[in-house]
């Protein structure tokens, strides 16, 4: 409990703290074994699947023990399946503009925020605590605080959003760099944006009872632009896993692996080297 209680008093995340601390109550730190943390996961979630017994008490737990422990944080393991099925949805760069110009009409904030996430790789929740600050457009960078990883960052920006960002930082007051807070509301402008990219209408306050209808673009969330990027950036920018790690977009490369499947860029080049139809001999081109 003391250890929650430090957790939270140092600005970290609230969000599925109660339910641990409910069950582990006084527990001594020591006694916060891996057979524990197993036991509290199916106390608390008795029918949750991997991924959310991980998102929902492993990985809140681990974290708490290691604000507490630093070094000396013992080792645990997360449930089998707990990385859930890995998304590799993207948006082709039609659809991308599409979407943030449909945001621009919404609020011209909006869509920067979305270019933000489109260009940078960040987070959902990062971009919504950046601080206008951090934000420094005539350097072409933003530095984040903080992340999921807690690894703070430098970002580096496009030539093409550092007079928009400029132009709001001008105009905007508040810590923070943009003033939207994470709700129903927020991912009811993102719906409106992608149903208008399709040609859609969507009510601009979402009605009790309303169904989205069926669109093209129904796979596309904010965490959507952050694959968007790393498969931008293998496929346009030439970026390997290593690169996308180097970014501190992730830490491990396995995370950043997944976006190998978008162009193994030397594998590509080799194609130009196969048979060719033609010679009546099956001989490389080059030959």
């Amino acid at each position: 409990m003391s250890a929650s209680i430090a957790y939270l008093r140092d600005g970290r995340g609230r969000r599925y703290v109660a339910p641990l601390v409910k069950h582990f109550g006084k527990r001594p730190l020591r006694e916060m074994t891996q057979e524990a943390i197993d036991a509290a996961a199916v106390a608390i979630l008795p029918t949750g699947a991997p991924d959310y017994r991980n998102r929902a008490v492993y990985a809140p737990t681990i974290t708490i023990l290691r604000h507490a422990l630093g070094d000396k944080c013992p080792t645990f393991r997360r449930p089998k399946g707990s990385k859930g099925r890995q998304k590799k949805d993207f948006m082709w760069p039609a659809d991308a503009f599409a979407i943030i110009g449909e945001a621009d009409k919404i609020d011209p904030e909006f869509g920067l925020y979305l270019r933000l996430l489109l260009y940078t790789g960040i987070r959902k929740s990062e971009g919504l605590k950046a601080l206008a600050a951090d934000t420094k457009p005539e350097e072409r960078a933003a530095w984040l605080r903080t992340s999921k990883n807690s690894d703070p960052r430098m970002l580096k920006l496009r030539e093409d959003i550092v007079g928009p960002l400029a132009a709001h930082l001008e105009s905007h007051s508040g810590d923070r760099l943009f003033k939207f807070n994470d709700g129903g509301h927020f991912k009811h402008m993102l719906m409106r944006a992608k149903l208008a990219a399709c040609g859609l209408p969507c009510p601009k306050r979402r009605p009790i009872g309303w169904k989205v209808p069926e669109h093209r673009l129904s796979f596309v969330g904010f965490h959507t632009f952050r694959h968007t990027w790393a498969t931008w950036m293998r496929r346009y920018g030439g970026a390997d896993v290593q690169g996308l790690v180097e970014t501190g977009n992730w830490r491990d490369p396995r995370s950043a692996s997944r976006y190998s499947h978008v162009v193994a860029r030397e594998e590509w080049d080799r194609v130009d080297n196969l048979p060719a139809m033609g010679n009546g001999r099956g001989k490389a081109a080059n030959e």
